[in-house]
């Protein structure tokens, strides 16, 4: 069965780690199941990410931002997500339309409306099944991420992050029945057991 799951979460709560325990878990159960994330991985993606997030000195507007986004996002679609999921894979995706409506919308203050809109088209209808936000407070988030090199979203001040969580929490609380929500300050280990008991009963399902 196809099945779309995406994960979501501010700097430092742990994204990556827990997609990547969750795509071996499945692969080692003989799952069909693809691991990917936002902006990167398509070509156009992999240029996005640079401009976005390590173009030192390039000015890049929140407007900007948003179209940037959505157009690595819409490139995603149409290379990865839609044939996989229409090939009956499992596909688990770090970042999606979420991060831009939390990141762009409530950091960056863009009408929420219209950032819906533009999320809307690009993602051509594709909604995932499961969104699994590990909710962690900013300054937490970053106490991990000591001693990395910051990109520019990083390097936004605290009240932009903060803002931040509070749009996925408000996000979370409009769709229960889609989101996961999992505090992030837990040990890896019990995180990836949480995560497991909900996916593995849609699978069940």
């Amino acid at each position: 069965m196809s099945l779309f799951i995406t994960f979501e979460g501010g700097e430092g709560a742990g994204k990556s780690l827990q997609s990547r325990a969750l795509y071996r878990r499945l692969s080692k159960l003989a799952v069909p199941v693809v691991l990917t994330h936002e902006p990167g991985v398509t070509p156009l993606g992999r240029k996005i990410t640079r401009w976005l997030k390590w173009g030192d000195g390039m000015a890049v507007s929140p407007m900007a931002e948003l179209m940037l986004f959505n157009a690595s996002r819409a490139q995603l679609i149409e290379e990865v997500i839609r044939p996989e999921l229409a090939n009956g894979k499992v596909v688990i995706c770090d970042r999606y339309t979420d991060s831009t409506i939390a990141y762009q919308s409530y950091g960056r203050r863009l009408d929420l409306d219209m950032v819906k809109a533009v999320n809307e088209a690009a993602a051509q209808g594709v909604v995932p099944d499961l969104t699994i936000l590990l909710d962690i407070a900013a300054g937490d988030g970053f106490s991990r991420k000591q001693g990395q090199k910051p990109d520019r979203f990083e390097r936004e001040a605290a009240d932009f992050h903060r803002r931040v969580r509070d749009g996925y929490l408000k996000l979370a609380e409009k769709e229960p029945k889609r989101w996961l929500v999992v505090d992030a300050g837990q040990s890896k280990e019990r995180i990836r057991q949480i995560i497991w008991e909900k996916v593995s009963s849609l699978l069940k399902a």
